[in-house]
């Protein structure tokens, strides 16, 4: 079985997102913006921007982690 290298990047354009019930934090990589760790509202406008950044980011995949039920 092949051990893959820790520096490997299976998602590259990946982003996290921390779904909260009035904010979520959202984390990219490094590389592709210079605040890569924001706090977005909940509301549909802050929704709207959050995935304007995401898009201007070049995010392709998402992981959402949350701790209530949506």
């Amino acid at each position: 079985m092949a051990v893959r290298k820790r520096e490997d990047e299976l998602f590259p354009n990946a982003a996290g997102i921390d779904v909260g019930a009035s904010s979520h934090w959202v984390a990219v990589a490094a590389r592709s913006s210079d605040d890569p760790v924001r706090e977005f509202g909940a509301m549909t406008d802050d929704l709207n921007a959050m995935a304007t950044w995401l898009i201007a980011c070049g995010v392709d995949t998402v992981a959402l982690e949350s701790t209530g039920v949506y």
